[in-house]
């Protein structure tokens, strides 16, 4: 038993090891070239195999390898690039749709395998897979030539396209875009060009993809059977693991409620479908004769289990969740048929290493320390099964195990969630009292049951309606939301969730209590009295600034409208206020109309408590119908935080009394603000070169500034020469999008700033831009780089 026991620590000791490899690969900005990788994973591979009898000697030489070994996986995807010539160049695009193509209302996003490729009628090489949309129009640039429904998984096309390399924003706390494109191995996206000259043209209506063509048909069953669009939604993300059926305002629900969880196609429904196939099978196995004589029923039914799990992966899109999930389960059914019975906590180990192993990005997934910590969790905290009685004293004991579990569950993973998302359900464990069993054990068998008999499907969709309908009182109960806590903070948090729920002694689970604090209700890092922060945020074509003080936030702008359907407000300035524990703005500025500029204002006003607004918007505009305090910008106006002086220096008139048909460059609100110390900022909007000499002429001294927006994003009509030589910045700042369809910022605007010895970040080559009033601030992309993140 020693020996065993010996052997186990020393291959979980391994595991780790191979995984801490892994890990600190991931934290590298660039890659060694293919070979020299392969040479070194089998150098430490070899010095492993020779000094296998040393462990000293062999941990970092497994760990070594696994480094070695992803670097070279991360080089072979990162050999395939868009050539820096065919970006945003016109290609004609050949080859089929590999993926289940999601419609939205301006037109449809798809994976597309590209066979052909050519420019200028000559062959060129591009990345194999590509993202692409293929719009409707509501970008000026892009047209969608064949309806909707046209696009089908499996179709072949010939069309005109133009790519570009993988570029998403770069944001303190925000969506890692391009590791989501690079793990999934799409190394270019881009947009269909649908022109009269060079049509699109479907060369065949299927070709293969019969996974994702049963996926598209099965989606389309669902909404035409099911009338209710909420149901439909949830059973076509359940099914078919199409996520984008449900709408935005049902994740908010299923979000603030803790089950957002269930309505995704992950673990917890491929181990539970795994396990109730397992469970079919045996019994069905059992009353065959000669079945048994050929093949136990346990084997049967673990290895039948596993193998209907992974066509319920595959029928779910095969996504990594699920991927990672179903290489779970096989490590498992291979460590049990091998009749190795180790240890819970090495299984697990084991497990992570297998799913490491197949896919080392994973470890930046939620999903995968989500995961592997409920397993962990209820693995050290599993009580006895319940023992033999009656009926009643099963179900009584049932019942107190699933309780216990739920409350493992809820407790134990709060940290996490927090450490992921920055905020808990406060109702959570009732919320998944009901909707666990319900939807694990009901909607998903009926809706997947639906596939084969479709009348099942509206007795699914009943079950949902029942479940929204439990769930929306509890929907308006608050959501606990905390600042991304520091390091020490979080180990400390995890560590007391784990401590709360493991079978110790009351008095050491207590300790878990002030463990948990310093997360659960961190103290952010504030700016002195007299000094402020400034984040320039990188929304793409458009503006949003956070100007922070001690203890007031002032929001200039809301970034853009990316569709009908997503905003900057939404994307990108909600989250990161979150993370940074901002529990109000005290004031919003919108500079004036235009949509680059307050697109996210909505998203704002409904996600945070907004105290005031200052605009230059008319009083016709939907916003200021608002019931929110509300003053037009007026140049000077004064007030102080902290410390800290604001005053506005631009539009000298009332705003109100110019209508819709105003200029609204013209109008923008022009905002400079200085602290304690001298140190200044000058936020423009929008304004142009009539405004700026105007400006430069009234008051050269008051625009005098250490950091100054770029006008109007760099756009040739402003940043003049007058106004440069007034405002003297030594740092200037521009809000752009990557290869902007308007040229910002402009060549010549470029120059003047240069031949003045202006110091410039822009927010494409940058992303989010932080200052704290002296220095040079910091740039986002070049601090939090990693080698899939598109080279500034």
């Amino acid at each position: 038993m020693g020996r065993t026991l010996d052997t186990g620590w020393r291959l979980a000791m391994l595991l780790a090891a191979g995984l801490a490899g892994s890990a600190l690969q991931l934290q590298r900005a660039d890659v060694l070239p293919v070979v020299p990788a392969l040479l070194l994973a089998t150098l430490a591979g070899g010095a492993a195999w020779w000094g296998r009898r040393w462990l000293l000697w062999l941990l970092p030489c497994v760990a070594l390898a696994a480094f070695a070994l992803t670097e070279a996986r991360a080089g072979w995807r990162l050999a395939e690039v868009l050539p820096p010539a065919l970006i945003d160049a016109d290609l004609r695009l050949q080859g089929r749709i590999v993926s289940l193509p999601q419609p939205g209302l301006t037109g449809t996003r798809f994976e597309f395998e590209v066979d052909e490729a050519t420019h200028a009628g000559q062959p060129v090489t591009v990345p194999r897979r590509v993202s692409l949309g293929w719009y409707r129009g509501f970008e000026p640039d892009a047209l969608l030539a064949a309806p909707l429904q046209d696009l089908r998984a499996g179709q072949r096309w010939a069309f005109t396209a133009r790519l570009r390399p993988p570029h998403g924003s770069a944001n303190p706390h925000g969506f890692d875009l391009e590791l989501w494109l690079f793990e999934r191995g799409l190394r270019a996206s881009g947009t269909v060009r649908a022109t009269t000259a060079d049509a699109p043209v479907l060369l065949a209506a299927a070709d293969g993809q019969w996974v994702h063509r049963l996926r598209q048909h099965l989606r389309e069953a669902i909404a035409a059977r099911v009338p209710d669009a909420r149901a439909a939604g949830v059973l076509a993300a359940l099914v078919v693991g199409d996520q984008g059926a449900i709408e935005r305002n049902d994740w908010d629900l299923f979000r603030n409620t803790g089950v957002a969880h269930l309505m995704a196609i992950s673990g917890l429904h491929i181990t539970m479908f795994a396990w109730l196939a397992a469970a079919l099978l045996g019994k069905l196995w059992r009353r065959t004769g000669r079945g048994m004589l050929l093949l136990p029923a346990p084997v049967v039914a673990r290895w039948g289990g596993l193998a209907l799990a992974a066509v319920y992966a595959l029928l779910a899109g095969w996504g990594v969740p699920a991927q990672r999930t179903l290489w779970m389960l096989a490590t498992v059914a291979v460590l049990q048929s091998a009749g190795l019975r180790w240890p819970g906590p090495l299984v697990l180990l084991a497990a992570a290493g297998v799913v490491t192993w197949v896919d080392p990005w994973a470890l930046f997934q939620p999903g995968f320390w989500l995961s592997f910590g409920a397993v962990g969790l209820l693995m050290l905290t599993s009580a006895p099964p319940p023992p033999n009685g009656p009926w009643r004293a099963r179900v009584a004991a049932a019942l107190r195990t699933g309780l216990r579990t739920q409350a493992v569950a809820t407790v134990g993973l709060a940290p996490l969630t927090l450490l992921f998302f920055q905020q808990v359900s406060l109702v959570g464990f009732a919320a998944n009292l009901l909707a666990i069993p319900l939807v694990t054990l009901v909607v998903t068998p009926l809706a997947l049951a639906g596939a084969v008999l479709p009348p099942l499907w509206t007795l699914a969709a009943a079950a949902v309606q029942a479940l929204v309908a439990l769930l929306q009182p509890l929907g308006s109960w608050p959501v606990w939301t905390a600042a991304v806590a520091p390091p020490w903070a979080a180990a400390a948090g995890l560590l007391g969730g784990a401590l709360l729920v493991l079978p110790l002694p009351w008095r050491l689970r207590v300790l878990g209590l002030p463990l948990l604090l310093p997360m659960v209700v961190p103290l952010p890092e504030r700016p002195a009295e007299g000094r402020f922060e400034l984040v320039a945020l990188d929304v793409g074509q458009g503006t949003a600034v956070l100007l922070r003080t001690r203890r007031h936030l002032l929001v200039y702008d809301t970034g853009p409208l990316y569709s009908p359907e997503a905003d900057a407000g939404q994307r990108i300035l909600l989250p990161l206020l979150r993370a940074r524990g901002e529990r109000q703005v005290d004031l919003l500025v919108l500079s004036h109309r235009d949509s680059d500029h307050v697109g996210g204002a909505n998203s704002l006003l409904g996600g945070l408590p907004v105290r005031g607004l200052f605009s230059s918007l008319e009083l016709a505009h939907p916003l200021r119908a608002l019931p929110l305090p509300h003053q037009p910008c007026q140049a000077g106006q004064r007030w102080a935080w902290d410390g800290v002086l604001f005053e506005l220096l631009h539009p000298p008139d009332l705003p109100d009394a110019a209508g819709p048909a105003a200029k609204p460059n013209t109008l923008s609100c022009v905002l400079r603000v200085v602290d304690a110390h001298g140190a200044s900022v000058l936020l423009t909007g929008d304004i142009e070169a009539a405004q700026e000499a105007a400006l430069a002429l009234a008051a050269p001294a008051a625009l005098a500034s250490t950091v100054l927006m770029v006008p109007h994003h760099g756009s040739k009509t402003s940043s003049s020469a007058v106004f440069l030589d007034a405002v003297q910045p030594r740092i200037a700042f521009v809000q752009a999008g990557y290869r902007s369809r308007f040229g910002h910022p402009a060549p010549a605007v470029l120059a003047r700033y240069a031949q003045r010895g202006i110091g410039l970040r822009r927010s494409d080559i940058c992303g989010a831009w932080t200052w704290h009033g002296s220095g040079d601030g910091r740039c986002q992309r070049q601090q939090a780089r990693r080698y899939w993140h598109h080279p500034p």
